[in-house]
């Protein structure tokens, strides 16, 4: 069994470069340390893997973040995090939608509650990689539901792989509303996993307007992966009304605020 070594016994210097990343972000990807250091990402990989070993960074799929970092909680934890909120969010999204539209939902807990809320929406076409939400409304009169395929993640149920990517080619829909895990002034949209970022930017190719569905807790938080460009994104709906910093970039990016009362 391998020992750990204290942080002070680093091999080199670049396993202590790394480190001292990663602690300042809280979570890096591996594309993204091999342009601050200045060395290739097979040279990341291999000292990451080290690191790991030893207990002094994790590794998440295409990055790593310090140990014990904020990661994601389970699906019905989310659920239940900011209920009214959310509720509030998929109301007013609702109201936007008309019968017939096309779409497509993403794998999250605030489209789960636009799933429930569109349930008096007639004839909907509906894209969607989450189980949760092809459920609800695949047993609605009317409406034509189509499931991407790939692994289902076993804490939500949530579709995602080559094959998924490859599913939603397929479709060409009105609008693709999706959510984000953190927003930040700066870092633009965020998310935990690099399989949700990919899944977001090619449901965003697939449709004439894109959404993002977050309520205010999102503000500011932090996640180790890029979603998206801001300037991907037509509209934000959410809760209440963000800070100046992060309206300022709403703003210089189009994206149009609507504010869910």
């Amino acid at each position: 069994m391998m020992r750990r070594m204290p942080p002070a016994a680093l091999s080199n210097k670049r396993q202590a470069e790394i480190i001292k990343a990663v602690r300042i972000q809280g979570a890096c990807s591996i594309t993204d340390l091999a342009e601050q250091l200045g060395v290739s990402n097979e040279t990341i990989r291999r000292n990451v893997k080290v690191l790991s070993a030893n207990g002094l960074i994790e590794k998440v799929r295409g990055g790593v973040m310090m140990p014990n970092a904020l990661s994601e909680p389970a699906f019905p934890v989310r659920m239940n995090e900011g209920k009214a909120a959310k509720q509030r969010i998929a109301n007013h999204i609702a109201g936007k939608i008309n019968d017939g539209d096309s779409l497509i939902l993403d794998n999250g807990s605030t489209t789960a509650y636009i799933a429930h809320a569109l349930t008096g929406h007639q004839n909907l076409f509906v894209v969607t990689n989450s189980v949760v939400i092809a459920n609800i409304l695949a047993i609605q009169p009317g409406n034509r539901v189509f499931m991407a395929g790939g692994e289902l993640r076993n804490h939500d149920g949530g579709s995602f792989g080559p094959e998924a990517l490859e599913f939603v080619k397929n479709f060409e829909v009105q609008c693709a509303i999706f959510s984000a895990a953190a927003i930040h002034p700066e870092k633009g949209f965020l998310v935990h996993h690099l399989c949700e970022a990919e899944f977001a930017r090619a449901i965003i190719e697939r449709s004439e307007k894109t959404m993002i569905a977050a309520d205010s807790s999102k503000f500011g938080r932090k996640a180790p992966l890029r979603m998206c460009g801001p300037e991907m994104v037509d509209e934000l709906v959410t809760d209440a009304a963000p800070l100046p910093e992060l309206k300022a970039m709403l703003s210089s990016n189009n994206i149009c605020l609507s504010i869910a009362s």
